[in-house]
């Protein structure tokens, strides 16, 4: 098998300007890989070679206008939650069954422009509630490192393909963590930039004032190009910041000498695996080698960030998610009369996830409830908000893990909401804030990786870029301990 999939993002880009390699010789390969794979991860909801190999043929056609662009020609996947005009978009729920978007959401009109090869859409948790991809209404994706494990949510299916080689590169969205805990649990490079940084036009929407496109990619370089081409002003979404977009690859291979990094004392005092603490100990170690300056900070309300997240979060899924009642597009059931067809709509349609968030969201906005709950949980907002506004005035950025722990057994937690909900702990809080935030593999425990997660400024990704790029190039993972991508001879995991 030809074994192009292995290339980055970077080094397809490579191949692809010198000639080495066509576009639909890439895509072949994608395509043979995930015949391979696919079986294993259950990475995608929709998965369309046909569609893949008719862009691998329009980016050829366009290969003079797409000098510009170092992903045209690469394979892509996006995750289920982002339009796609033409092709299925089910947010990972069965009440979206059969829907087609008339329009591209914006990140994917900049990547189709850009020259993207589409695969398909990748699978997540319900309407991205979920930290383990198991509340998909469609399959549970397997961690491609261990396929009883977890990929990490809800944009697992994003993560298990790259890592499993099944794309290039991926977009996820990252609400409270769903990009870069998944990346952390799957090996891979994941960012959440700040809010405002990329367009949400086209995603749908969770919660709005948290909600945020992020990447997947095999290297922080990757990540650099990727971001390059989504970021920007979009009119078409009130939150979107118009603040220019500088020359990310241009962060890269800096020196870290001169930059101050704070390790927030509370993010140490949750319950770490012992080996992500080690490892993550180690690669702060790693980047004081490098020049760059270590301190402890505080982020004293911290600790009040997860139970923050879980009433705010769900009230505004409450309200975005009242828009599916079976009239307009999706799954309609029949009933007796309107109030009963959407009950029986929204019956059928919601997973127990959603429904259980969304009754927790109608009860928090609820009369007599509002100013008890929601609004009080607004105000601890700000405080959380404010700490990291504190700490990142003395430091240029803050690093700590990602995860508490490495991927966890599928099934295992899913009957207990609540230590679910606690994966989230260490990325909820950079959510809440709208800071970006960078997962970084960073060594191995228990033979499943673990990952650095760095938070920085407002608007301020280049910097997180640099760190993450010298701690890459500084601490590579065993090239053949790296999960399936990278096992000899490419042998897959048999279940």
């Amino acid at each position: 098998m030809s074994e192009l999939y292995r290339l980055s993002v970077a080094q397809a880009a490579r191949a692809l300007r010198a000639g080495e390699v066509s576009p639909g010789e890439l895509l072949a390969s994608y395509v043979e890989r995930n015949l391979e794979m696919e079986q294993l991860t259950h990475a995608f909801i929709t998965y369309d070679p046909d569609r893949a190999a008719k862009d691998a043929q329009e980016v050829t056609r366009r290969w003079p206008e797409l000098g510009w662009s170092v992903l045209a020609g690469v394979p892509a996947a996006i995750k289920d939650n982002m339009c796609t005009r033409g092709l299925l978009t089910t947010c990972g729920s069965r009440i979206l069954d059969g829907f087609l978007p008339p329009y591209d959401a914006t990140v994917v009109d900049r990547l189709t422009r850009a020259g993207m090869v589409l695969l398909g859409k990748t699978n997540m948790d319900e309407f991205a509630m979920g930290s383990s991809c198991e509340s998909s209404a469609y399959a549970v994706t397997r961690n491609p490192w261990n396929p009883g494990r977890v990929p990490g949510g809800s944009s697992g299916g994003s993560a298990a393909a790259v890592a499993a080689g099944q794309a290039a590169y991926a977009l996820g969205s990252d609400t409270g963590g769903s990009v870069r805990q998944p990346a952390a649990l799957c090996g891979v490079v994941g960012l959440k930039p700040t809010y405002g940084r990329v367009s949400r036009y086209g995603l749908v929407a969770f919660a709005s004032s948290l909600d945020q496109v992020g990447t997947f990619t095999r290297s922080v370089e990757d990540c650099a190009l990727v971001l390059q081409v989504i970021a920007g002003h979009d009119p078409k979404d009130s939150t979107s910041v118009p603040r220019p977009v500088p020359d990310y690859r241009a962060a890269l291979g800096r020196d870290l000498a001169g930059l101050t990094l704070g390790i927030p004392r509370e993010y140490f005092e949750v319950a770490l695996d012992p080996g992500v603490r080690r490892q993550v100990e180690e690669a702060i170690h790693d980047l004081e080698d490098l020049g760059a300056k270590v301190g402890e900070c505080s982020l004293p309300h911290s600790e009040y960030a997860l139970s923050t997240y879980y009433l705010i979060a769900p009230a505004e899924a409450s309200s975005n998610l009242a828009r599916y009642d079976g009239v307009r597009h999706g799954l309609r059931s029949s009933g007796d009369d309107l109030e009963s067809m959407y009950q029986n709509t929204r019956h059928q349609g919601f997973g127990s996830e959603v429904k259980r968030r969304i009754m927790l969201g109608t009860y928090a906005l609820s009369s007599g409830y509002y100013d008890a709950y929601y609004l009080r949980a607004q105000k601890v907002r700000t405080l959380v908000k404010r700490d990291f506004e504190l700490a990142l005035e003395r430091f240029d950025a803050l690093v700590c893990p990602t995860s508490p722990t490495v991927a966890f057994g599928i099934g295992e937690r899913v009957d207990d909401p609540l230590t679910m909900y606690a994966s989230d702990v260490l990325t909820v809080p950079a959510n809440l804030a709208g800071l970006p935030g960078l997962s970084v593999p960073c060594g191995l425990s228990e033979g499943l990786p673990v990952g650095l997660q760095i938070i920085g400024r407002p608007f301020d990704e280049e910097t997180l870029l640099t760190i993450g790029h010298a701690l890459e190039k500084h601490r590579p993972l065993d090239p053949e301990k790296r999960g399936p991508l990278y096992r000899p001879g490419g042998d897959p995991y048999v279940l």
